[in-house]
């Protein structure tokens, strides 16, 4: 069984589908047996075991169970309008990071950083994770975003169980092109 191809399913599944509607708003869980019957019609050998597996070697931390293993939910990245995870709140460090390609620099330095088709814009604790992030869709550039100076002029920042920060958007004068 190719635990990555079911792992990207488990993704869509939990993060993006609507239709058929697999998770509960508040909160975002999903009934690990509903997810199992799904995953089963294309990946026949998927069963609590396997994703436990997923969950346990995801290196990320992309998704969790509550206590009982009865319910399982991406921690953030949804683009399912309206899903409400609890995050936490704490005092940001001086600065946040967020990798992204060359080709969107202009955009953003014109607009800030936006969701786009997500809830959140998704932001990284250090420099290396957001280039690598960059990476992902093309000739990476990290951005620094002043934490501090974002959440005391009142905008939030949470933090998902996962240690990905969060903000519905950042404005530009938050956000300073890292020299790499």
């Amino acid at each position: 069984m190719n635990l990555i191809k079911v792992s990207k399913k488990l993704s869509y599944l939990l993060r993006h589908c609507t239709d058929p509607l697999y998770i509960d708003l508040k909160g975002g869980w999903a009934d690990v047996n509903q997810i199992i019957t799904v995953l089963k019609s294309k990946y026949s050998e998927t069963d609590l075991k396997v994703l436990e597996k997923i969950v346990d070697n995801d290196e990320k931390g992309r998704y969790s169970f509550n206590s009982d293993h009865t319910k399982i939910r991406a921690n953030q990245g949804h683009s399912i309008p309206d899903v409400i995870i609890e995050m936490e709140q704490p005092d940001p460090p001086e600065l946040l990071y967020h990798g992204t390609a060359t080709r969107f620099l202009p955009t953003i330095l014109e607009e800030g950083l936006k969701p786009m088709t997500r809830q959140y814009v998704h932001i990284s604790a250090d420099p290396e994770t957001a280039t690598e992030i960059g990476m992902r869709h093309g000739k990476p550039v990290v951005l620094e975003i002043r934490a501090k100076e974002f959440t005391a002029d009142g905008h939030r920042l949470y933090r998902s169980s996962n240690g990905v920060w969060l903000a519905k958007e950042v404005p530009i004068k938050y956000i300073s092109v890292m020299e790499m």
